[in-house]
């Protein structure tokens, strides 16, 4: 069950909401609390029940650390909770990973594991390694056992992020933001919902079947044409984005239903003109905890040029191997590493030289966008494909007019290039010259510290600021109804891509 799925959207989310209502106007806080903690352990056993013994576990398992902790103030007892938490993650995410590449190197023949990973354990252990530290710290904000539940399991951001720390919602599970602009709340929910929706049900899912068909053939050995190759690297950069942004929009809106504003982690990444700026833009709360966590205790910036470089690397390679167990990824977060790390050398060679003063501020602009854009799909080539022979099967075609595997037996693979340059052409247009779903409903809160999120906007358009008047409504009502139309034509449901991390 998906956000975007016939049974979330017509069976699950309606009597959860009227319930919460219902609960709402007797003011039984308690009774709310405990109420969307059973609905999130539902909707989280949906997929497989046994899981659910495994989120409970770890929930219960580290609120006693946290009791142990304040209890006792113990760095080892530190140590441990997070060790446990990490190495949980790694045996049910990595340890087939490892096996492979112990094979590989000892030339031994071990066989895998075949372990299923376990839905969001990626999410909700992040979330509780940052709950320990900040019990280490002592910045916690006031809470109770229900609240600590319902923060690691809140449904609308549960599976794949945003990734919350405990001052971002813990303070807001009270009766005074559940009653808080009850319609109000309803309304920009299920605006921000129905922009998701369309976002991965039309955009997402509808430019989907190309990039599949560019990097399966590339995965299988088969021959690709320049054109195609680029159609189907694009095609991926557009899917992830229209993905991504859909589910944090889904995930915005089903929280605001309830009163509950989650931080801001998606905001335009694709108008970046520098890497280091597609990071402040591009799943913003993983940044920030790779931040946070662990960028700044390996060193950060106070380890000199050299060591502040390395452990930038360090963390970006981590990241990427985050997001999933193979070389691929590991490549991808290098890449991104690699990037920020000339990303500072020229800024502060620009800088230190002047050279902005060669070129004209909009010629500029334009140029810093074409390197950034091109980098970012450069990345996702690697990010996409399924084995690392097909990733430079992809870039080799992308870059390299005529290669040789062409002049093969092996027609080529062409997709349908009239069609889809406009559809690309159209996504461009969006990505770059549209305000994003937060800028549009920024009048009304969207998102935690709205206000300081977008100060630097470059893109805000006045005149498209969301109201709840007929006009928006009759705008929103067609996107719902065009991606509700659209979903009845699927014959498989399609998981968010971050599902899988």
């Amino acid at each position: 069950m998906v956000f975007s799925s016939l049974e979330f959207i017509y069976f699950f989310l309606p009597p959860v909401l009227l319930v919460f209502l219902l609960l709402r106007k007797l003011q039984m806080e308690g009774a709310i609390i405990w109420w969307l903690i059973v609905a999130s352990l539902g909707f989280y056993a949906w997929w497989n029940p046994l899981h659910l013994v495994l989120l409970m576990g770890s929930v219960i398992g580290n609120y006693a650390l946290h009791l142990q902790l304040i209890a006792r103030r113990s760095k080892l007892l530190l140590i441990l909770g997070i060790g446990a938490n990490l190495a949980l993650l790694g045996w049910f995410k990595y340890i087939d990973f490892l096996l492979v590449n112990f094979n590989a190197l000892l030339g031994l023949e071990t066989a895998k594991l075949g372990i299923m990973l376990p839905l969001a354990i990626s999410f909700f252990t992040f979330q509780q390694v940052s709950f320990l530290m900040d019990t280490w710290n002592d910045r916690l904000e006031k809470f109770d056992f229900k609240r600590y539940v319902l923060f690691v399991t809140f449904f609308p951001q549960l599976i794949a992020g945003p990734i919350v720390l405990q001052k971002d919602t813990i303070p807001q599970f009270r009766l005074a933001s559940f009653n808080s602009r009850v319609s109000l709340n309803l309304i920009v929910g299920a605006t921000l919902f129905c922009i998701g929706l369309f976002k991965k049900v039309v955009l997402a899912d509808g430019i989907a079947p190309i990039a599949n068909a560019v990097f399966g053939a590339a995965d299988a050995g088969q021959v690709l044409t320049m054109e195609t190759a680029w159609q189907g690297a694009l095609a991926y950069s557009f899917q992830i984005y229209f993905d991504f942004s859909g589910y944090c929009d889904m995930a915005l809106g089903l929280a605001r239903m309830f009163g509950i504003r989650l931080p801001i982690n998606f905001n335009s990444p694709y108008k970046a003109l520098s890497i280091s700026d597609f990071w402040r833009r591009w799943h913003i709360t993983l940044s920030r905890f790779l931040r946070d966590y662990l960028y700044i205790p390996l060193g950060g910036n106070r380890s000199g040029i050299l060591g502040r470089h390395g452990n930038l690397l360090a963390t970006m390679v981590l990241g990427g191997l985050w997001h999933g167990a193979g070389w691929n990824f590991v490549i991808w977060g290098g890449l991104h590493g690699g990037y920020l790390v000339v990303n500072h050398f020229w800024r502060d060679f620009s800088d230190a030289y002047r050279l902005h003063r060669f070129l004209p501020a909009s010629l500029r602009v334009m140029v810093s966008w074409f390197i950034t854009m091109l980098a970012v799909v450069v990345a996702w080539v690697f990010f996409r494909a399924e084995t690392f022979a097909g990733a430079l099967k992809v870039l080799v075609s992308m870059f390299v007019p005529d290669f040789p595997g062409v002049a093969s037996l092996q027609a080529p693979l062409v997709v349908d290039t009239n069609s889809t340059v406009l559809t690309l052409a159209a996504m461009i247009v969006i990505v770059t010259c549209m305000p994003n779903s937060i800028e549009i409903t920024r009048r009304y809160r969207p998102v935690i510290d709205t206000v300081r999120e977008l100060a630097t906007s470059q893109y805000f358009m006045p005149r498209l600021t969301w109201r709840p008047v007929s006009v928006w409504g009759l705008v929103i009502a067609v996107g719902g109804t065009g991606a509700l139309i659209q979903l009845y034509r699927l014959n498989d449901m399609s998981e968010f891509i971050y599902f899988n991390f």
